[in-house]
């Protein structure tokens, strides 16, 4: 009788959980352990309480219209809790005031003359983004900074596109790559040499019967990976560091787990490494040292997300919507905030009299803002909605999520580092890498990559190769 396959996942966040779950429907007679470091599974989809609710303090939403995150949840039970945002408006906190956001791609505007009624660019700005300089394609990959800047003007850049980039990558339209952070904006060329005339023109091409952007699940986003999990076939192991990866020839590979006074040998028929660049790079080393090197050039990001729960009559009434975005260059402490409570029925119904806050905290390079206590982040928060929209008042409750080097950040160059490592992964058997670092941070894109990973994996062990090894 043939022995089952053992797979081993590395990481427990949703890409690790979605690889494990893939690989157990296509090899029904797999046996997947799930390594996790944490005491959870989850990464950055989590939840906790807040004024006896639980709420999301990671990702809240996924996008509706890329089949793969949307799809994941139906297959696992969840789709009975699938909801979409209420019909609310985002605002932009500009020169002093909440502000509509003009209709965009990704910040590149889609009608200048709804632009201007925003009064979100200068007169000069506006005029700069008018003039729509027809410029070529570059030959190389370049920042989104340089691209959108040089054809429309730093002001757009400044003013519409960094605040979107920042609420994606918590980072820099000056470091990111516009064909990895801001495929919507490159594909812009394929319509023509003047940027906002290809963008008007794709909006006017578009559909008007388009499904919502985006969706959310009744209850919160946190409640997925360990939906994803839950299969007989997967084994999930927390609080379990794999120290170690190396190839045993055959196909096999033997990992080593848990504290070097007490390490643990594990022999399986095949390894997905679904964790961060950084420890991705350390386990790889040995075995691929070229994806190591090429991993140790991605960078991250930390953020924070401060959750308060306040009165509703707290906030100011013509404060409804789904809450706002704030360009770097007005110096606030926050880069968004989410009104919960409007932005999602469920959480409206259950919330009551009260309304749920969320304020980001954070982009790269700025590590130091993260750095103070939860009261400073919470009071700095608080300043800061306060002066956004009149917050007032005492707090019924507040929560504070650090998330340390918790967004990769596409920088110039990033898609042929990835497709290098994605070379050097696949010409190792048995070997499969996933995540947020690769092909997109967005939840569909993660799920992509771990079905992916999961599917090579799969092709391995169904291979004269894979059947040898066994």
């Amino acid at each position: 009788m043939r022995s089952p396959v053992r797979v081993a996942v590395v990481g427990g966040g949703l890409a690790g959980a979605t690889a494990a779950r893939a690989v157990v429907e296509a090899l029904p007679d797999a046996v997947v352990t799930l390594f996790e470091a944490s005491d959870r599974v989850g990464g950055k989809l989590a939840g906790t309480e807040v004024a006896g609710i639980t709420v999301d303090v990671g990702a809240e939403s996924m996008l509706n219209r890329r089949p793969e995150a949307v799809r994941l949840a139906r297959e696992v039970g969840l789709g009975e809790r699938l909801v979409h945002p209420e019909p609310v408006a985002a605002a932009l906190w500009a020169r002093g005031e909440m502000r509509p956001i003009p209709p965009s791609v990704m910040g590149v505007p889609t009608d200048l003359d709804a632009l201007a009624e925003t009064h979100v660019l200068s007169r000069a700005g506006m005029l700069r983004a008018r003039a729509d300089l027809p410029l070529p394609e570059p030959a190389d990959d370049v920042s989104v900074a340089s691209y959108v800047g040089r054809r429309l003007g730093r002001e757009v850049v400044d003013m519409l596109v960094e605040p979107l980039l920042g609420g994606v990558y918590a980072g820099h339209a000056s470091e990111l790559s516009v064909r990895a952070a801001a495929p919507a904006i490159w594909a812009l060329h394929h319509r023509g040499r003047r940027l906002a005339h290809a963008a008007a023109e794709q909006s006017a091409a578009a559909p008007k019967d388009l499904p919502p952007v985006f969706a959310g699940l009744e209850g919160g986003m946190w409640q997925l990976p360990a939906a994803v999990v839950d299969h007989p076939s997967i084994v999930v192991r927390s609080r379990a560091t794999v120290r170690e990866i190396s190839a045993l020839g055959f196909g096999r590979w033997r990992l080593v787990v848990g504290p070097a006074n007490a390490a643990e040998v594990v022999e399986v028929d095949a390894v997905v490494v679904a964790t961060p660049a950084a420890p991705a790079a350390r386990l790889l080393a040995p075995c691929v040292p070229v994806a190591a090197r090429l991993l140790r050039e991605v960078d991250y990001a930390s953020m924070a997300i401060v959750t308060l729960a306040v009165p509703r009559d707290q906030v100011a009434a013509d404060a409804a919507g789904s809450g706002f975005l704030v360009p770097p260059v007005e110096g606030k402490a926050i880069k968004a905030a989410t009104f919960s409570s409007w932005k999602w029925g469920w959480l409206g119904r259950r919330t009551g009299d009260l309304m749920i806050l969320r304020a980001s905290l954070g982009r790269a390079g700025e590590e130091h803002v993260l750095q103070r206590e939860d009261a400073d982040l919470v009071a700095t928060a608080v300043s800061d909605l306060a002066e956004a929209i009149g917050l007032r008042g005492p707090l019924v409750d507040a929560d504070v999520q650090r998330w340390g080097g918790g967004l990769p950040q596409y920088t110039v160059g990033h898609l042929a580092r990835v497709d290098q490592i994605s070379d050097a992964v696949g010409r190792t058997p048995g070997l499969a890498v996933c995540g947020a670092a690769y092909g997109g941070v967005g939840i569909p894109a993660v799920v992509a990559s771990a079905q992916a990973a999961a599917r090579s994996i799969c092709d391995h062990l169904e291979g004269p190769v894979g059947r040898g090894g066994q």
